[in-house]
């Protein structure tokens, strides 16, 4: 079984508890909205990163980063955006067994025909009342489970 760490949303603030979270990951996603470099540095330290552009990442190592990402974990294909507005048809390219996005900040876990849909929510600054969150991928073979959790 692999262990895929989520978050999204840190605006420059990378947590120790989520830190915490995350370590033992066998890779990290991370859904946009990043603000600072230094939060994918600390995140590739722990673990192979995978990490899209949000609409508050700016400058030249934002502008490396893609708006959308796929990548195979065992069996199971993971596409990563960060609004999902911006989803050509709102629906996952064919193929996608799990959807990751960030943006609203507000965790969710949701099966939608055959597709799980996650948002780990903000690990960043608390936002109105919403949690500060993360979340995680259980990859076995091609079944795919979600865990969201609070700090």
């Amino acid at each position: 079984m692999k262990r895929v760490g989520l978050v999204s949303d840190t605006h420059g603030l990378l947590r120790p508890e989520v830190l915490d979270f995350l370590r033992g990951s066998d890779h990290i996603i991370h859904a946009g909205d990043i603000c600072e470099p230094d939060v994918l540095d600390a995140l590739r330290q722990l673990a192979p990163l995978t990490a899209v552009r949000g609409n508050n990442d700016a400058g030249p190592r934002a502008e490396a980063l893609r708006e959308q990402e796929t990548l195979q974990v065992e069996g199971v294909r993971i596409h990563v955006i960060h609004d999902l507005s911006e989803l050509p048809g709102r629906a996952p390219p064919p193929g996608v067994h799990a959807l990751v996005s960030g943006h609203s900040h507000k965790p969710k876990v949701e099966q939608r025909e055959g597709t799980l849909w996650v948002n780990p929510g903000s690990a960043g600054p608390r936002r109105f009342k919403l949690p500060i969150s993360a979340g995680e991928l259980l990859v076995d073979g091609a079944t795919v489970s979600a865990r969201l959790v609070t700090f």
